[in-house]
């Protein structure tokens, strides 16, 4: 296992290093999952790239923290990490959560990116009321409370099947996902509105959506793509919030197809 110690939280990662000639590529996770979620887009990618993932604090094998937890909190523990590492000029991969963390990050050290690809996210995702809905739900039930109403919303009906093991696999990471932690994170989202800072972006960006996303639809990620100049959005059919879990294999070439074309124009 590996370990990065960041103002006495210890994050669990993953930092695997191909060479200084071949890119960078940090995978950031949604709420309710560790990173364990990029294994299948990591295998598929093949070996040519480093590859940084983290489990955020309050989730997978990451220490808690202090409440109550900001967004920027969030982003300053992946800054530390990658100057820790000294990663210059990555792409960032961002889903969800993980999205408004990789505009946040970018938004203040933008010489740390390379490039963005932001997936199933939105510089602001859902409304106050929401989250607080979503927060009320847990401190009542527990994660098991609302569970159900959370896979509606990350898969298709097609790959919710019990039958299927890799969503009784994404369904046991979700259910097992500390409830304070879970709170924490979705009080964070609630208060967090970066549209000004994605308008501001101006770097090589790839938004993905899913069609049947319930979380994050394909409008809203359309229109975060809107915002940012240059962008392109791509749509993924036949999938929900979490393609790294259900189309990993299609999520994988559109990833490889960005990293190529940046490639090709720094050449």
């Amino acid at each position: 296992m590996q370990f990065a110690l960041i103002d006495d939280v210890a994050l669990h990662m993953s930092w695997t290093v191909r060479g200084p000639s071949h890119p960078t590529i940090v995978f950031i996770n949604s709420l309710g999952t560790d990173f364990r979620i990029w294994d299948d887009v990591v295998e598929n990618l093949g070996g040519g790239f480093n590859i940084l993932r983290h489990d955020k604090r309050w989730h997978g094998l990451s220490d808690s923290s202090p409440q109550p937890v900001r967004m920027d909190d969030f982003i300053s523990d992946l800054i530390r990490l990658l100057d820790d590492l000294d990663v210059k000029q990555a792409i960032l991969c961002g889903l969800s959560i993980g999205g408004i963390i990789s505009i946040g990050l970018t938004s203040r050290r933008p010489d740390l990116v390379r490039g963005l690809i932001l997936c199933n996210t939105a510089p602001k995702v859902g409304t106050a009321e929401g989250w607080a809905d979503r927060i009320a739900a847990v401190s009542r039930g527990g994660m098991a409370g609302i569970t159900d109403m959370v896979l509606a919303r990350w898969f298709t009906p097609e790959f919710r099947s019990d039958d299927n093991p890799r969503y009784r696999l994404a369904r046991n990471m979700l259910l097992r996902q500390d409830a304070a932690g879970y709170i924490e994170t979705c009080a964070a989202i609630g208060a967090t509105d970066f549209r000004e800072e994605a308008q501001a972006l101006r770097l090589p960006c790839l938004c993905i959506a899913g069609d049947h996303d319930l979380a994050t639809p394909p409008a809203i990620v359309a229109e975060m793509a809107g915002l940012i100049a240059g962008s392109r959005y791509q749509l993924i059919e036949g999938c929900g919030h979490i393609p790294c879990i259900e189309k990993p294999a299609e999520l994988s070439r559109h990833i490889l197809t960005f990293v190529r074309d940046l490639e090709r124009a720094s050449t």
